[in-house]
């Protein structure tokens, strides 16, 4: 379960970068997930609901997340087209040189604190 690995790496970042501001308690942390990183949203809230109450700055954080599908461009012919996970095959020349344009992101896109 490597959601438990990714929510206390974010966990610590929010709170190091919160106390660096000054913050009393930190209020919300918006993630950016493409869904090639095959994270499980489950997973990845239980983790959250577990790991935040072990810091008083992110006990109550609301955590938010924004997913991204997966993009790809053919080498071949250029193409760009949306696909799920497993087919990265170009729907137009049907070539499997492709390059993955988004999909694969896993961002801290921002966080809300409260300050004195």
């Amino acid at each position: 379960m490597h959601e438990v690995g990714i929510v206390d790496g974010v966990l610590r970042t929010a709170s190091e970068t919160a106390r660096a501001s000054g913050a009393t308690k930190i209020v919300s942390v918006t993630l950016r997930i493409g869904d090639m990183r095959e994270v499980v949203r489950e997973s990845l809230d239980f983790a959250w609901e577990a790991l935040r109450e072990d810091d008083p700055l992110t006990a109550e954080a609301e955590l938010i997340v924004e997913e991204v599908h997966p993009r790809s461009a053919c080498v071949s012919c250029g193409n760009e087209f949306d696909h799920d996970r497993f087919h990265l095959r170009c729907p137009v020349c049907g070539s499997g040189q492709t390059l993955t344009l988004s999909g694969r992101e896993l961002d801290i896109v921002s966080m809300e604190i409260e300050t004195p």
